[in-house]
């Protein structure tokens, strides 16, 4: 369907950038210019002036739909809040979340593998 749609988009598209190329300007343009043809030059310019309207309301239209159409199967999703549980990059099983997001796990899995804190000041240590 949604081929579909793109197909008359990029139809409406070619007819719209036609209908404002044949429209005359005020520096001539690729207008239609002269009194001669079946409609005169007022007639034109209303005719090329209404189609004008209705190919952008359809451009409009078609474009709002695509838009609708590409996010009517997305699903909302969270990095924060993840939906299962993994196994962190470090190799440690998993610490059972309870309730908390993605960044609490980090902060308890970061309190187990670090090492006590020292009760008073300590010289550094050469590694």
């Amino acid at each position: 369907m949604q081929t579909v749609v793109i197909v008359i988009h990029l139809m409406i598209v070619a007819t719209l950038i036609a209908t404002v190329l044949l429209q005359k300007s005020e520096g001539g343009g690729l207008g239609i210019g002269g009194g001669a043809g079946f409609m005169s030059s007022r007639g034109t310019a209303n005719l090329l002036s209404r189609t004008t309207a209705i190919l952008a309301a359809g451009f409009f239209v078609t474009s709002l739909f695509l838009s609708w159409l590409a996010s009517y199967d997305r699903k909302p999703s969270s990095i924060i809040a993840p939906t299962s549980q993994s196994q962190p990059v470090g190799g440690a099983p998993a610490v059972p979340s309870s309730g908390g997001g993605l960044l609490d796990s980090l902060k308890k899995s970061d309190e187990q593998q670090s090492p006590p804190a020292p009760s008073g000041p300590e010289a550094p240590r050469s590694q």
